[in-house]
């Protein structure tokens, strides 16, 4: 598989896999590099040294193109910076923020940089700011959404109609045959998060891997919505949060509630019922814990079928 996406990244397939809290170390992004994909590492669990050495235990572990996921809300954000671009580390994703600062700092150090948005109306800016690839991510995603509640089948369109940079989908994918579908509406590669945050190689807590491949439809919920918008798995800190909501209770006092940790003692720690737990709506797909090479293996092989089938079959009445 050649497009612009893999032709950007240096990578086989077009497969992105998302920087998350507290799953993405090392291991993980090494293993789909490995595979063909692009794993990053996701700074928003770690600390700077912390993230020095995820870096270069990575490129222990591979010898093929990386990146770094890196919310720019992040506390310590021009640390992290400066140790990126001292690793000389290829692909910075960035989230969560203007991306017109440090896309041209990090450009300038050769370094390819995408941006996630969840509406159409931040590509403009986007593109002023230089990147190289923008991430359409839905509302149907894991961690932070966008307020908009957007999704996916509606925000790849949308994007690709005013915009021609190189484009990435994301948000309730986590098959081939949803890989297939979102390159069917403009996409020329998916990112991610689910699927890979339920894998062998994730550092996330095994109870909470285990909870995920129980889960159904309707089990996850978009919370927090006046600080940012997070999609949680439903427990005991969910109902809290919701009847906090429910209640018209201020952002201040959401906080509170939040307090700090929650995401690490939950998805790290593995404590099921007091912890934030996040995660897409496309874990009701997710039923098994698995290698990412036979993640990836299956994502191709579902791809390649779902083409197949599609030019093959006599569906249409055109």
């Amino acid at each position: 598989m050649k497009n612009r996406i893999c032709q950007l990244f240096g990578i086989q397939y077009p497969v992105i896999q998302g920087g998350m809290v507290w799953c993405s170390g090392w291991r993980l992004a090494s293993a789909v590099s490995n595979n063909g994909g692009l794993g990053l590492l996701g700074t928003g669990s770690m600390h700077p040294e912390v993230l020095r050495e995820h870096i270069r235990k990575t490129k222990a572990a591979t010898d093929k193109p990386f990146g770094v996921n890196v919310p720019l809300f992040y506390p310590e954000l021009e640390t992290i910076m400066d140790i990126i671009i001292s690793e000389k580390v290829p692909v910075v994703f960035t989230s969560a923020g203007s991306p017109k600062k440090w896309t041209p700092i990090l450009k300038e150090k050769g370094i390819k940089v995408a941006h996630v948005i969840a509406s159409s109306a931040f590509v403009v800016k986007c593109e002023e700011a230089g990147v190289d690839a923008v991430v359409a991510e839905g509302f149907e995603a894991g961690g932070h959404n966008g307020r908009e509640e957007t999704t996916t089948l509606t925000l790849i369109p949308s994007v690709r109609k005013v915009t021609n940079l190189p484009l990435i989908a994301a948000g309730g994918i986590a098959t081939g045959r949803g890989m297939m579908a979102a390159m069917a509406l403009g996409a020329e590669g998916v990112q991610i998060g689910s699927r890979f945050a339920v894998s062998e190689e994730s550092s996330a807590h095994p109870d909470f891997k285990k909870l995920v491949t129980q889960l159904g439809e309707g089990d996850t919920k978009l919370a927090l919505k006046k600080l940012a918008p997070v999609r949680l798995i439903k427990n005991s800190f969910f109902e809290q949060v919701n009847m906090a909501e429910m209640a018209g209770v201020s952002a201040e006092d959401l906080k509170i509630l939040l307090g700090k940790g929650r995401a690490k003692k939950g998805i790290f720690e593995g404590d099921l019922n007091e912890g934030e737990l996040e995660i897409g709506q496309v874990s009701a797909f997710i039923n098994e814990i698995l290698p990412v090479k036979t993640i990836m293996e299956n994502l191709i092989r579902e791809f390649q079928q779902a083409k197949r089938e599609i030019s093959e079959s006599g569906n249409f009445c055109f």
